[in-house]
Parts: structure tokens; C-alpha cells; sequence
């Protein structure tokens, strides 16, 4: 009967711990901490402060009424601090949520709490990659599975190993304190129970590992939701640019002087023209996916081209040099256009006697290759090192694929003054439908 009492315990603790993450990440300040990797002094102080208010409030609601044992979840609040924030704030926060123990005579709740708060903050620094913390699951079997099955990088299942331990060890901690001090060291269910039976006793350690990991896939899922949303931001601030900056005014200005250019000398190539116009217009008011076929954005690029070399005559010159297993592969929409824009505007624009344009797509093992090359009048050292801070194409695009892909791409440029410059844009393989089912 009482064990069955103590495993309710320990499943209302494991819907506190979801109530907790819940409650914390629906304000708007906590949610912009989570979107963050790299913060401030200050921005993880405040990070601390959030978690120790919610955490420390039920440390103190189990020490003011005593029967409520399974709303204390001091020390995982701790490590969960130092997960998210690092060692300053899995520190102080520790270090304040054991202040309510600390007036009720459990000694020991500040230097453990604040340990676990540092241990945390040490997974934090050694994970392989920041996004690895978000990625920890209590499953290591899956993990292990996946590592042989997918030949994923042991690293990163080293480190969810580790993430695991660490939290088995935090309760061993705790157990072997409270043990060694009775109610005057820390407080544990196991000694408040009076010595459980050693299948609850595993029970114990199993939720204390779910208790850091739920909260966690929580706050992870509502980052996701926030990437989405900001990923159709970025899409739509996208669409806008290319009707106002990229395919803007002056384009389109040129371009019916062009037409009407043509209209007394070549009325077909007029009518050509003018046909390429709508159908880049129309597609840009219709495009609704995040992602498209990378032989949909050549033609894309194809009706651009051919109203631009109407424009420039023999002056501009356009290859393509596609592999034909990426023409099916997914790219995300508007990729190409801001870059070869670039290149015509500030790379061939300015060169007396032309120049090319080449575009190159191949596949490598799970990677896209796209490289796009001018051989226009380059870009100057100064303003190359600021070029995906100050360039509204190129700042646009590398931010698209960040929110796309997070730190799973590559984007890079090199240019010579005088020589050209050369964009190259390495993804994962994502192949669409059409080529999934070939």
C-alpha cells in the first residue's frame, strides 16, 4: 500500500516538473532567453532568477506544508539552470532556490544545489554542440541505437551518456546526504519515506533523470515553434524584398523601356519578355512553401536571366552546370535570386566589358552543393569581412538557412578585387517527393 502511495508521489512530481517548464515558458522574456545560445552576464542572471523564483517556490511550499513532497524540485531546477544558462546561472540559481531549506535547517541544500547547478553548467560546455543540450533524452538505449543504425557522431551520444549520469549522480548525491545527515542535510523522499523498498528506490532515480529531461523537451518544443514562426518571418520579409529591393522599381522600370524598345523592332521578343515579367510576379505573390525543388528556382532564375540579358545583350553571359540528381532536391525558396542580383548589381554592372554568371549544383554523400561564380570586379577585403552583416541579399539569405537548418549548413564567400567573387552554400540532401519516389 505504501509503495503504491510513493510511486503517485513520484508521478505527481513528474506533472509538477511539466507544470513548471510550462508555466515558466510562456512569458515572453523567458521564451527570447531560450532562443538564445550565447548570453550576457546580466541575461543569465535573469535566466536564473526566472528559474529560481518558480523552483524555489516549491521548495518552500514543501517546507511550509510538509505533506506536498513532490512539488520540491530544487535540484533539478538547479541543473536544469546550468543545462539552459551555464555555470553563473546554474550557480545562483542553486544557490537561491535552497534558501527556503536553508531556513528550515537542511544545512546542506546550498552547497549541493549550487554543485549540481555548476555540474550542469559543465555538461553545457562540454556538449558538442549548444543545440546537443536540447537534443538529451533519458533513453540512452535510443541514442546507442541510433549511433550504430544511423552512424551518428559518438560524440554527441558521449555526451547524453554523461547528461544522463550526471543526473543519477545528482540523486546519489542527494541520497547519500541525506542519509549521512538526516533532515538536517537535505531533504530526500527516500529518508521521508523510511527507507523505500529498492524498486522505489530505482523509481526515485528514474524520475529525477525524466524531472531534468521533460522540462527541457518543453521548453525545446516551444524554441521549435519559435524557429517556425520566425523561419516564415524571415520567408515573407523575403518576398517583400524581392518585390521591393530585388525585383524593385528600377528593374522593372528598365524592363518596360526594354518592351517597349521591342514592341517597333522585335514584338516577339517583346511578348517573350513580358511573359517572363508576369510569371516572376506570379510566382513570387503565389510562393507559399519554405522550401522548393531546386529545378523550380532555376526556372525561377531562367525567366530572371532572360529579361536581364535583354537588358545587357552580349554583355552578360548565364551557365548553368547542374548535376541532375539535385534538380529534385530541396532548396529554400528564393534562395539563387538575391545572390545572382548581387552579382549583376555590384560584381558585372560595373564592368565595362561583361562578364558570366555561373551557377553549379552537385550532390555529395547527405550534402547539397550550390556555388554560385562572377567573374565581375570583386568585393574590397573591408567590405567582404562585413558582407553578411551590411548586405540586405546575402544577410537575408545566410539568415533564412540559419532558421532552416541551424548550424547544420555552410555559407561562405570569397572575392578578389578584380578577379570576381564566388558564393557557396552547402545543406543537407533533402530530396522532395517527386525524387523520394523515383
Amino acid at each position: 500500500m505504501f509503495e503504491q502511495q510513493h510511486l503517485v508521489t513520484l508521478l505527481v512530481k513528474l506533472a509538477v516538473a511539466a507544470s513548471f517548464a510550462s508555466i515558466l515558458v510562456r512569458f515572453a522574456a523567458f521564451q527570447r532567453m531560450l532562443m538564445r545560445e550565447e548570453r550576457t552576464l546580466l541575461q543569465r542572471v535573469k535566466l536564473a532568477l526566472g528559474c529560481s523564483a518558480m523552483f524555489g517556490s516549491g521548495v518552500f511550499l514543501r517546507v511550509v506544508t510538509p505533506a506536498y513532497t513532490a512539488v520540491d524540485l530544487g535540484m533539478e531546477g538547479s541543473m536544469l539552470s546550468g543545462l539552459v544558462g551555464g555555470y553563473v546561472s546554474g550557480l545562483l540559481a542553486g544557490v537561491l532556490i535552497s534558501i527556503p531549506a536553508l531556513f528550515n535547517g537542511e544545512l546542506m541544500s546550498m552547497p549541493l544545489f549550487a554543485g549540481v547547478g555548476v555540474l550542469g553548467g559543465l555538461l553545457r560546455d562540454v556538449a558538442p554542440e549548444k543545440e546537443d543540450v536540447w537534443r538529451f533524452s533519458p533513453f540512452f538505449d535510443l541514442s546507442l541505437y541510433r549511433s550504430f543504425r544511423q552512424r551518428q557522431d559518438w560524440g554527441r551520444t558521449a555526451f547524453h551518456f554523461a547528461c544522463v549520469s550526471a543526473a543519477v549522480f545528482a540523486e546519489f548525491l542527494r541520497l547519500s546526504v541525506s542519509r549521512l545527515f538526516g533532515a538536517k542535510g537535505v531533504f530526500s523522499l527516500e529518508q521521508h519515506w523510511g527507507r523505500p523498498a529498492p524498486l522505489t528506490v530505482g523509481a526515485i532515480y528514474l524520475t529525477t533523470l525524466l524531472c531534468v529531461s521533460i522540462p527541457l523537451k518543453i521548453w525545446n518544443n516551444t524554441r521549435n515553434e519559435k524557429k517556425l514562426e520566425e523561419q516564415q518571418h524571415r520567408l515573407n520579409q523575403a518576398r517583400l524584398a524581392a518585390l521591393t529591393s530585388q525585383i524593385n522599381p528600377h528593374f522593372l522600370f528598365n524592363t518596360l523601356n526594354s518592351v517597349s524598345s521591342l514592341i517597333r523592332t522585335n514584338p516577339e521578343q517583346a511578348r517573350s519578355v513580358v511573359y517572363r515579367l508576369s510569371s516572376i510576379l506570379r510566382r513570387l505573390l503565389r510562393q507559399s512553401e519554405n522550401l522548393s525543388p531546386l529545378r523550380d528556382e532555376l526556372a525561377f532564375i531562367d525567366n530572371y536571366m532572360a529579361i536581364e540579358l535583354v537588358r545587357f545583350g552580349d554583355k552578360l553571359r548565364f551557365v548553368k552546370e547542374i548535376d541532375a540528381a539535385a534538380e529534385d532536391r530541396l532548396i529554400p525558396s528564393m534562395l539563387l535570386q538575391p545572390i545572382i542580383e548581387n552579382s549583376i548589381r555590384h560584381g558585372l554592372g560595373n564592368k565595362v566589358e561583361g562578364g558570366t554568371i555561373r551557377v553549379r549544383a552537385w550532390l555529395e554523400p547527405r550534402r547539397l552543393h550550390i556555388m554560385i561564380e562572377d567573374d565581375g570586379v570583386g568585393i574590397s577585403e573591408a567590405r567582404l569581412a562585413t558582407l553578411f552583416d551590411q548586405g540586405i541579399g546575402v544577410s537575408n539569405v545566410n539568415e533564412r538557412l540559419k532558421v532552416l537548418f541551424g548550424n547544420d549548413y555552410r555559407m561562405w564567400i570569397e572575392s578578389k578585387p578584380g578577379e570576381g567573387t564566388r558564393t557557396g552554400i552547402e545543406i543537407p540532401d533533402q530530396p522532395s517527393y517527386r525524387a523520394a519516389s523515383a
